[in-house]
């Protein structure tokens, strides 16, 4: 059984319905009502089960009640996919302490609290993964000072709870980094952008497709990575090594 936040768009969509085609029930979590509802029938329609959960991460309760809800619907969390996140491109100068706490809040903050809120409830054998992004490792022309702060700071945070729980409670902690696949957010770049991040930064010289972000996701979730932990997993066409 696994959890999804994020799961109404995007890259937690793809994620939803990979990890449905393994075999997984899914709990998915969302601020968006609608379009959430639509990747549970996606999900459904793959002969798995997925109850869909209005979660805004930012709110400890609500991510209390997600992980909560799994238990009752469910039985048990085997997999938190910790997607969801939000993302800026401000100058640091033009960028408020309101907005650069807003992406610290859900980026960040709202990781870290269900992450805590299903290791109070998972058994032995857990997996956590979190999404953070090549901008935590590098930087690729845009100021997103927030985004880069939320996102590095997450790599550690992986590190730190893998140390704190693999061992004394058998739940294991990685990260993804993806590269450029599109999303609501790289369909705010400027003009231009992304052609030009393909040309001079993109190795395989195209951007990302959901599925490969998601087949990643599956397998830090399941047994074939059980030597792993405290691992961060590239997915980038090249971008972290030019």
């Amino acid at each position: 059984m696994a959890i999804v936040t994020g799961a109404s768009s995007g890259l937690g969509v793809a994620a939803a319905i990979a990890l449905a085609r393994a075999g997984a029930d899914l709990v998915l979590g969302a601020r968006r009502v609608e379009p959430l509802a639509d990747t549970a029938r996606a999900v459904e329609a793959l002969g798995r089960r997925a109850v869909a959960v209005a979660t805004d991460v930012t709110d400890p309760n609500a991510c209390e009640h997600l992980a909560q809800s799994a238990i009752e619907e469910l039985g048990r969390i085997d997999v938190l996919l910790n997607n969801a996140g939000i993302g800026t491109a401000v100058p640091a100068t033009r960028e408020t302490p309101e907005e650069f706490t807003r992406v610290i809040d859900v980026n960040l903050t709202g990781c870290f609290q269900m992450a805590t809120a299903c290791a109070r409830r998972m058994e032995h054998g857990g997996s956590i993964i979190n999404v953070s992004s090549i901008i935590g490792l590098t930087t690729a022309g845009l100021p997103q000072a927030a985004y880069s702060a939320s996102k590095a700071a997450l790599l550690g945070m992986t590190r730190d709870l893998a140390q704190q729980w693999t061992g004394r409670k058998g739940i294991r902690v990685n990260a993804i980094c993806p590269g450029f696949f599109p999303t609501e957010m790289t369909d705010e770049y400027p003009p231009g952008y992304l052609e030009k991040m393909m040309e001079q930064r993109v190795l395989i010289g195209r951007p990302g497709k959901p599925e490969e972000l998601a087949a990643t996701a599956v397998f830090l979730a399941a047994p074939a990575s059980g030597y792993m932990t405290g691992a961060t997993v590239i997915v980038d066409g090249g971008v972290t090594i030019t």
